[in-house]
């Protein structure tokens, strides 16, 4: 039984897979609001190459999964980025692979993502639905679409993958 284990969320082992969107250090950020708020800018590019396509947000509500987490589906948006935001400090996880037509399950990986911190799937990126860790909670989500079957593609992952985030 493979069980994947969940690895702290850095920029450089997340960036095949997406953006880390949260203000810090490696960000210049600058005044706004007559100097009542900061603003780090562009953080993560948000991708469409559909020009028919429309900007999509939505909220998700995902419970927290029951342990041990069975892995049994990853999807992707061929043709968007999609960008989940917390609506509450709960640290998630994010469960990510690379691959074309198929999920490459050699490039799978678990990320535990800290309260406070969004993250995107570049467009064709395979990835798990959100993971909240503990309790349940909203993400906004942002991604292109146009309301076709190529929107969101899914693919069942044989019994048997698990992953574990303690």
């Amino acid at each position: 039984m493979p069980v994947l284990r969940a690895q702290p969320l850095t920029a450089r082992d997340y960036e095949p897979y997406g953006h880390i969107v949260a203000p810090g250090d490696d960000h210049a950020a600058r005044s706004a609001n007559q100097g009542y708020a900061k603003v780090w800018d562009r953080l993560a590019p948000m991708v469409n190459t559909r020009s028919h396509a429309s900007l999509n947000v939505s909220v998700f509500r995902c419970g927290p999964p029951t342990l041990p987490i069975a892995l049994r589906c990853l999807e992707k948006h061929p043709f968007s980025t999609q960008l989940f935001v917390p609506m509450a400090r709960v640290p998630y996880l994010a469960v990510v692979a690379l691959g074309g037509d198929l999920p490459d399950l050699s490039t799978l990986s678990a990320f535990f993502v800290p309260e406070g911190t969004a993250i995107s799937y570049s467009p064709g990126i395979w990835h798990h639905p959100m993971l909240p860790a503990g309790r349940e909670i909203d993400f906004v989500c942002f991604v292109h679409e146009d309301g076709s079957r190529d929107d969101c593609v899914m693919t069942a992952l044989d019994a048997g993958w698990f992953v574990d985030f303690t």
